[in-house]
């Protein structure tokens, strides 16, 4: 995994001048979450099943190849248009080489169940981040079903799946809240004898239950415990991927802390598992307004209208954290802008994501002039003006798009180094963000003054 450095700049960077608020109307991608389901599940389905709002982010697209390596047939349409043409499980074949992920920490963990599962010997690796990221988490588990899974030094990718006959069904506490083990287990759990539960010690992402709902998948829900039967087949069927409230997060926080700004946010999906960024944007003071509210493949959707307001520093509630964790890098911003102390505990999962997010953040926001304290599990940020100058954002897609919100409250030109893998999650960024009032560019590393350490 990726650490903060003072390396030399890599790849493609951002250069930011100030900017003053945020306006117009924003379409993001396709929720990333969802467009891994949509592939995984519509590869194993029985029929035709026709995806729409696909992410083409290079995550997503990762997933696609994974499938069509198992000889899936999957035709692309225009863009977001994806039709899968599924005979079940019995017709995957095992890939002929290594799966490739890429950075996809999600299209890894999943896979994983679900390959265990079905019993189709795989290895699975990925880009230098992905390969750094802990998978004990899901390995552990996976183990107590009769899974064979390999990993390398440490519990890392890359993952070797060995078939190993039929899993049984376990019941299965997780130590930490995290819908990507949740997810995993009950997929293996698909395809196990007797009954898969997994039990949460809190609320997570739940777009795994709802998706194979939509597939003809009986899951069973109570409070934080999650069940399903193995032996279930899914039957193919037609749906729409919503906007991604991660990738909306950025503007979300831009909008909501720049005083003049005016925007509004189409088509964003509001799982109740995914709308901490806008709770905890609310208890700072932020102005966001729900409209247009309707559901589209078994999940909610709305517009969101946002109008600039100074926020005010809170204690985070750690309840909302879990609800909340893919969008902290934004938040992290957004705690910069904010009048008096933000705190920040409970996130201690940040530090094995893409990067160590919280170190990187914090590294980042300081050298812009902010003044931010690291904890274990969190920050301590003091909310003023920042100064500009260059942030790395390691490689980090979420922490990349963090950087260059900032200029938004900065008086100086910024910097992002590293950014290539924002196309993991939201391919035409700097373009799209610029249309609503960023004045961002983007630069090829040979274009950058090295940073001075």
């Amino acid at each position: 995994m990726k650490q903060a450095s003072a390396a030399h700049p890599a790849g493609k960077s951002y250069v930011l001048e100030p900017a003053s608020n945020l306006s117009g109307t924003v379409k993001v991608p396709g929720d990333k979450s969802m467009s891994h389901r949509s592939i995984m599940f519509g590869a194993i389905a029985h029929g035709v099943t026709e995806v729409s709002g696909f992410l083409e982010g290079e995550d997503s697209l990762h997933t696609l190849d994974a499938f069509r390596c198992m000889g899936v047939r999957i035709e692309r349409g225009g863009p977001g248009e994806v039709t899968l043409y599924g005979n079940g499980v019995a017709a995957l074949v095992p890939p002929a080489k290594a799966i490739y992920l890429g950075n996809s920490g999600t299209g890894m963990r999943l896979l994983t169940g679900l390959l265990a599962g079905m019993n189709i010997p795989a290895v699975l690796t990925g880009d230098e981040s992905l390969t750094g990221r802990p998978m004990r988490r899901i390995v552990n588990p996976l183990a107590q079903m009769g899974a064979s899974i390999g990993t390398g030094e440490g519990g890392t990718p890359p993952l070797s799946i060995a078939a190993s006959g039929r899993l049984e069904g376990i019941e299965y506490t997780c130590p930490m809240a995290s819908a990507q083990v949740k997810s995993a287990v009950l997929l293996a759990g698909l395809h196990a004898n007797g009954r898969t539960t997994v039990h949460e010690p809190a609320v997570t992402r739940d777009h795994t239950e709802r998706m194979l709902r939509g597939f003809g998948v009986e899951v069973s829900v109570d409070g934080l415990s999650a069940s399903i039967d193995g032996g279930q087949q899914l039957t193919a069927t037609s749906l729409t991927v919503p906007g991604d409230i991660s990738s909306s997060a950025f503007f979300l926080v831009g909008a909501s802390m720049t005083p003049g700004s005016n925007l509004t946010l189409t088509g964003v999906g509001m799982n109740p598992s995914r709308t901490g960024v806008i709770d905890i944007l609310r208890l700072m003071g932020a102005q966001i307004q729900v409209t247009n509210e309707r559901v589209t493949g078994g999940e909610p959707v709305a517009d969101l209208l946002v109008t600039g307001a100074a926020l005010q520093g809170i204690e985070v509630p750690e309840h909302l954290v879990s609800l909340a964790i893919d969008e902290f890098p934004a938040l992290f911003v957004a705690a910069a802008s904010a009048r008096g102390t933000t705190v920040i505990t409970g996130a201690e999962e940040l530090r094995v994501k893409e990067t160590d997010r919280i170190q990187v953040m914090a590294d980042g926001l300081r050298a812009l002039g902010g003044d931010i304290e690291d904890t274990p599990d969190g920050a301590i940020i003091q909310g003023k003006r920042l100064a500009g100058g260059v942030a790395d954002s390691c490689g980090d897609h979420r922490t990349a798009m963090s950087f260059a919100m900032a200029s938004l409250i900065a008086d100086g030109p910024i910097t992002v180094l590293d950014c290539d893998n924002v196309n993991t999650s939201f391919p035409g960024f700097a373009g799209i963000a610029g249309a609503a009032g960023l004045h961002i560019s983007e630069r090829e590393a040979d274009q950058i003054a090295e940073p001075v350490s």
